[in-house]
This record gives C-alpha cells, sequence and structure tokens, in this order.
C-alpha cells in the first residue's frame, strides 16, 4: 500500500490504516454457535467479516474470534460487533 493511500485512509476517520486479507475465521456467540466466515480487511483494532449469508449477532455483542487454517492453533480474540452493513460486520478487539 502506498504512502497516499495510508494517508487517505486514515484522514477518512480511521485510526489505523486497513489491509486486504481474506483469510477463513472461526467466530463464535451463543445465538449463532461456531460459525466460519472469511475476513475481508484487517487492522490494528479489528477486523471486517463477510457474512456470506450466515447470520451475525446484533451491533454491540461481544463474540470470540479465531483465525483459522494456521500452521499451529490461533488463539481465541474477544472482539466487540461495531458495524454492520449488508455484506458482513466490522469487529474490534477487545484489549485485555
Amino acid at each position: 500500500m502506498s504512502e497516499e493511500n495510508s494517508s487517505a485512509q486514515l484522514k477518512n476517520g480511521r485510526r489505523h490504516v486497513r489491509t486486504t486479507l481474506r483469510s477463513r475465521i472461526k467466530l463464535i456467540h451463543p445465538l449463532v454457535g461456531e460459525i466460519i466466515l472469511h475476513t475481508n480487511d484487517l487492522s490494528d483494532s479489528g477486523v471486517f467479516v463477510v457474512a456470506e449469508g450466515q447470520e451475525l449477532p446484533r451491533l454491540g455483542e461481544t463474540v470470540h474470534i479465531q483465525v483459522q487454517d494456521l500452521p499451529v492453533e490461533a488463539p481465541i480474540i474477544e472482539a466487540k460487533i461495531v458495524r454492520r452493513t449488508d455484506i458482513g460486520a466490522g469487529l474490534e478487539f477487545i484489549r485485555a
């Protein structure tokens, strides 16, 4: 990503630069159980997941997520749904 694109993203109210990343991710929540989604982009503060027709928890709900298909088991991370769109949801990582 060029420095110009990075600056444009931050001027649009973003705290962190987003990087396009397509990866399988498990989302865990009592309402939906465990579902596999795909990421669209990632930043230092969160990730956007594509719902692909799956039901997602409501805005403001806390979920747990885990990246899939790594050579070792990834940690389970707590996140909050902070944005919903027609195609998915923006999740903000909750820092311990």
